[in-house]
């Protein structure tokens, strides 16, 4: 049984929640202040909307359906914070001649490499880079934190000097080096 599934998700004032069906499923549709998120569901899951809140049920008793009870309820979760208050991430940049800049719907790098590192900004999320910290925020949790973590990957954080790139409050931990004798 799932402690997370068997509880009632509560629709907050302002949010609306639509079900449709699809050839893949059912896809679930939560619009609120901020904006509007769609995600189709498995069958194996039955969603059922009220006025004032969400309950999942599981249609068979197998693993696989007892698995997925939990993870739906909470992206389910998600998206009703989500379209209420956006999600936020932020990374720092250190090291000597590292930069980063927005430009337009990009992301200009100066990572050490012998070129400039671009990336593209996807649709639903909103970036920007003051000087070396980097601000990630958007409506989509999986898509802030999928988008956070290829940046990251980029220029990660390195042992000896603590030179790439950290999420706020990531502790690196530090090496010693070599010794002299």
């Amino acid at each position: 049984m799932s402690r997370i599934g068997k509880q009632e998700i509560i629709i907050p004032a302002g949010v609306k929640i639509t079900q449709s069906a699809s050839s893949l499923g059912n896809v679930l549709t939560v619009a609120g202040p901020k904006g509007t998120l769609n995600k189709t569901f498995r069958d194996d899951i039955t969603i059922a909307i009220t006025d004032k809140n969400v309950t999942l049920n599981i249609k068979r008793n197998d693993k696989f359906s007892k698995s997925l009870w939990g993870t739906y309820a909470s992206h389910i979760k998600n998206m009703i914070a989500g379209v209420q208050a956006p999600y936020q991430k932020k990374l720092i940049l250190e090291g000597v001649g590292f930069k980063s800049e927005v430009k337009g719907k990009e992301f200009n790098f100066a990572l050490g490499f012998s070129h400039p590192v671009i990336v593209g900004i996807p649709e639903g999320i909103t970036a920007t880079a003051d000087k070396n910290n980097i601000t990630i925020t958007g409506i989509d949790k999986e898509l802030v934190g999928s988008f956070t973590a290829s940046i990251r990957a980029l220029k990660k954080g390195e042992p000896y000097k603590g030179k790439g790139m950290r999420y706020e409050g990531e502790v690196i931990r530090r090496k010693q080096g070599k010794k002299t004798v």
